[in-house]
């Protein structure tokens, strides 16, 4: 079972491109049974043309998955549901939310954490994808970037209100091509300050001081591990065990109660993953919504068989070095 995948966005650049056209293999994880199998053919959860469900919730079955031929490795490129679509206003079954794609960079039982942009797995440093990107701040005299250049080599440049000043999205390499640029006084990392707090910053607990390029550590769940239940693991695994595991937990004046019974732990049911975007200063990802539930994982990606340049016209609009890449 192969599917067509399409990469609409930018946060897996550069390692995978805007117009990027994929096939996702639902063989290699295992495929899953259906659990919304009331649905028109050849739409995900939204009618063509017309909007509205494309699917009927009258049958709902179990998450069950078919063997696979190999488990989700660390630092696999993985296609899963958007867990957030659980909630309103979409309120989506599992296998009806959108599919995101990122890179799997925690396992079931792994800590991870991040430190001024590194991230770490278990205490080490873990993947840096060799094209990943990180937006730096540009500062040119009075010349500015030249956006013809700019549009030339893919950088994405957004502008800061202030003059000659830029944020441009790049990886190490490019960062270093565009310090060399005569014009160019200085290219600096923008990187978050450890201890600085980001709403948008998972668990979304403002004493915890975290943001996108400092947090943790985190443990991502397994099935079966046990974890004890208070002030500090509350915040962090209350969504997995309410809706991802369809439990009722209730803070009450004298403890924690679960489905009516007083608690203070909870076993998982289910391994959980910790999925980032190789563009880690553009892309929505677990440091946002944390954990990706297995029942969620769609496929593993494996090439891209055609690449599209919305920049492009006729044939130079073919990314021909991409026909048949293999995902790294």
């Amino acid at each position: 079972m192969i599917e067509a995948y399409m990469i609409p966005t930018g946060s897996m650049e550069r390692t995978l491109l805007v117009g990027d056209f994929l096939f996702v293999s639902k063989l290699n994880y295992g495929p899953r049974i259906p659990m919304t199998p009331l649905a028109f053919p050849f739409a995900h959860h939204t009618m063509p043309l017309t909007g509205g469900k494309a699917y009927s919730e009258l049958i709902e079955l179990p998450y069950k998955r078919l063997p696979g031929f190999q488990d989700i490795k660390r630092n696999d490129v993985v296609v899963f549901n958007y867990p957030m679509e659980a909630d309103a206003p979409y309120n989506r079954p599992v296998d009806k939310r959108e599919n995101y794609i990122k890179r799997c960079v925690g396992m079931p039982g792994d800590e991870v954490s991040m430190a001024n942009a590194v991230f770490f797995v278990n205490g080490k440093p873990g993947f840096n994808p060799p094209e990943a990107q990180l937006d730096y701040i540009v500062v040119t005299d009075q010349s500015g970037l030249d956006l013809r250049v700019m549009k030339e080599k893919r950088l994405e440049m957004s502008d800061t209100g202030q003059p000659n000043i830029y944020q441009v999205f790049m990886t190490a390499d490019e960062a270093a091509m565009v310090k060399g640029w005569i014009n160019v006084k200085e290219v600096v990392p923008n990187i978050r300050k450890a201890g600085e707090n980001e709403d948008a910053s998972f668990p979304h607990v403002a004493s915890l001081n975290w943001n996108f390029d400092n947090f943790g550590p985190i443990k991502v769940p397994s099935k079966g591990w046990t974890v004890q239940l208070d002030s500090a693991t509350m915040p962090i695994y209350e969504r997995a065990i309410t809706v991802y595991e369809g439990n009722k937990l209730e803070n009450k004046s004298d403890g924690i109660y679960i489905n009516g019974v007083k608690a203070n732990s909870y076993t998982f049911k289910m391994n959980y993953y910790w999925m980032m975007g190789d563009n880690r200063h553009n892309s929505l990802d677990s440091r946002g919504w944390g954990f990706v539930p297995e029942d969620h994982i769609v496929g593993k990606a494996l090439f891209t068989w055609l690449s599209l340049d919305e920049l492009g016209s006729g044939l130079s609009k073919i990314r021909w070095n991409r026909i048949f890449k293999g995902i790294e």
